[in-house]
């Protein structure tokens, strides 16, 4: 757009860039089934809407992307889906130093911790989420269980710090087995306590250790009057400007390898609230890694 430079002038086809952008359309296997496989989509048409000049900093983005598109998803389970996922994660964090993951529903972070290969002991993943995603595996994976089947893969709860736990939006079970396991839990009380610093600072010490990191941001930790289109966001979530600042943090620390953005329905939000949220955690993505 003439005289308005923005984020979809950063986008490049395939080309060498430090960044890479990858669509992972999934809906299949979610505890509430909506259309979350049409994020990537929007997400793309509306990074034209946010400017790359941040007036608080003084900075301009410009990083190149390498849009990636879409996997190609077969609509059938998530168990057939997540090779695929896991394929192309792995393939752009080859390509790239990092990679931003667009889904679909939120059992997509499974396959981008896997998707960086190597041991489990050695990868750390933080999640900005309501929910523990603790469901058990009884009936197969879904967006409610991908923490609890990493858990089983062998992801150290050593190496899984959670931030903005919601009440009333998880159970008994599930914390009991998150602790058992020695996740770091973060509610969302203790962040407005603790302040947004203080408690991704915790987080990033909890997985000091860890060689790489990925970062799951389910959209849903967002207060759902700020962000509705979520059907698993609730009031009293995370206020929107602790999620970007949350995220840009997370984002500048070099360990980092990938940073999802999950459970976002467009479906659910006539207006353009949501979409414009998650182009701007583009940015804020961005202006991490600039920060490295």
């Amino acid at each position: 757009m003439a005289g308005w430079p923005n984020l979809s002038d950063l986008i490049v086809e395939r080309k060498p860039a430090a960044v890479g952008l990858l669509g992972a359309p999934l809906a299949v296997g979610s505890v509430t089934p909506g259309a979350c496989d049409q994020a990537p989509a929007l997400l793309r048409r509306t990074l034209r809407r946010i400017g790359l000049y941040d007036v608080e900093t003084g900075r301009e983005l410009a990083t190149g992307v390498a849009d990636r598109g879409d996997v190609a998803l077969p609509g059938s389970t998530i168990e057939a889906a997540m090779p695929l996922i896991r394929e192309a994660v792995a393939a752009s964090t080859e390509a790239h130093a990092l990679t931003l993951l667009v889904g679909g529903n939120n059992a997509i972070t499974r396959p981008a911790v896997l998707g960086l290969g190597g041991a489990l002991d050695e990868i750390g993943l933080i999640t900005l989420d309501a929910h523990f995603d603790m469901r058990e595996l009884d009936e197969g994976l879904s967006n409610g269980n991908p923490v609890r089947a990493l858990i089983e893969d062998g992801l150290p709860g050593a190496n899984i710090a959670q931030v903005g736990l919601a009440p009333f939006a998880n159970s008994r079970a599930m914390h009991e087995d998150a602790i058992a396991a020695g996740n770091l839990v973060i509610t969302i009380g203790d962040v407005r306590a603790q302040g947004i610093a203080q408690a991704i600072q915790h987080a990033l010490d909890h997985v000091a250790h860890c060689d790489a990191l990925v970062i799951d941001c389910d959209i849903d930790v967002i207060d759902r009057a700020q962000l509705p289109g979520a059907p698993g966001a609730r009031p009293g979530g995370m206020a929107a400007h602790d999620f970007f600042w949350a995220v840009r943090k997370l984002a500048s620390d070099p360990r980092v390898r990938v940073v999802d953005l999950t459970e976002w329905d467009p479906s659910l939000d006539a207006s353009d609230l949501s979409a414009l949220t998650a182009a701007r955690w583009v940015a804020e993505c961005l202006a991490g890694y600039e920060l490295r």
